[in-house]
């Protein structure tokens, strides 16, 4: 119980970690309903605060990172959305079309391909190609260049699609240097790729909460990214961690009556004494799981950790995402 009343005291930028903002693009991915965009905005937050020029890219999404960050609803153009941070939310589509007018060099033959709906067909029916119009888009911007020649942007952070839709993406890259030909695709995707195994230029960001299925999948998570894909884990995050009220022994004698856990507990001991045991009795249940999760990560997982607080009145505010920020 200390070590998480510890952890939640602590803030501070990165706890003493590591400095994520010196990687050129960072890979932000977890469950979804953990509460990845927001993390993905208070990092973006963090780094513009430490100097750093930040884009966050989303893939294709229902766009709320602007509600959290306080800006106008962000599309398809790159937007500014704060002091050093830009955002777009990626059209696989558009992000396509993009590609083929820098590969065929002409607008015009650019058109005869992506205004055919025959092509159109064919292009959503290959595997991964959409994938990789948006990984490759996100990873472009990591290219771009000013007229002085520094980079447009210090750093990108892709918001990416939840665990497996996340997954899938990742291995795009990996799969065309598998089977494509050589030629601008293929060398794309292999500068792509080299990016992302270099530690010192990428890596994942995992975001997760400390339950009980959240937790089994960032461990399933980790060791695929690290494992099948050889990618680097930079950081997991570990967000909405409730501060205990009760110690162990605490705990156990609120749950030693099972029956204060039943769905009909707070009607049947509504306006009784009992109220309060059934209501301390679900939050202990609640800091049991949280206590048993947070224990399980950091048996199975040898990686970086940040624990963030659960937000009771702030959650997916502005105010919210700037507190989170100040810790990360």
């Amino acid at each position: 119980m200390q070590s998480v009343h510890h952890e939640l005291q602590a803030g501070g930028p990165g706890q003493d970690l590591p400095e994520l903002e010196r990687r050129r693009f960072l890979f932000v991915t977890g469950k979804g309903g953990v509460g990845k965009t927001t993390i993905s905005g208070a990092l973006a937050l963090a780094f513009a605060a430490r100097g750093k020029r930040v884009l966050v890219a989303m893939c294709n999404t229902k766009e709320r990172l602007s509600a959290i960050l306080g800006t106008r609803p962000i599309g398809q153009d790159v937007t500014h959305v704060a002091e050093r941070v830009w955002a777009v939310n990626i059209s696989p589509d558009r992000a396509l079309r993009e590609y083929g007018e820098m590969v065929l060099k002409v607008r015009a033959a650019a058109d005869l391909v992506f205004d055919n709906k025959y092509t159109r067909t064919f292009f959503r029916a290959v595997p991964g190609l959409y994938e990789w119009a948006m990984l490759g888009k996100a990873w472009f911007h990591t290219t771009e260049v000013l007229e002085d020649g520094s980079p447009r942007y210090d750093v990108v952070l892709l918001d990416a699609p939840a665990t497996g839709h996340g997954m899938d993406m990742l291995r795009v890259p990996k799969v065309i240097l598998d089977v494509a030909p050589p030629g601008v695709l293929r060398r794309d995707a292999e500068a792509a790729w080299a990016m992302f195994r270099d530690p010192a230029r990428s890596g994942v960001v995992v975001v997760t909460l400390a339950e009980e299925m959240p937790a089994t999948e960032t461990i399933e998570l980790v060791g695929e990214v690290r494992g099948e894909l050889g990618l680097p884990v930079h950081r997991l995050i570990i967000n909405s961690v409730l501060p205990p009220l009760f110690s162990p022994e605490e705990r156990r004698a609120l749950l030693a009556d099972p029956t204060r856990l039943d769905v009909e507990a707070p009607a049947r001991a509504a306006h009784t004494a009992e109220s309060a045991a059934v209501a301390g009795a679900r939050r202990a249940m609640r800091e049991s799981v949280q206590h048993e999760s947070l224990a399980r990560l950091r048996r199975a997982l040898d990686v970086p950790t940040v624990v963030l607080p659960f937000l009771f009145d702030e959650a997916s505010t502005v105010a919210g995402t700037r507190t989170l920020a100040a810790r990360l």
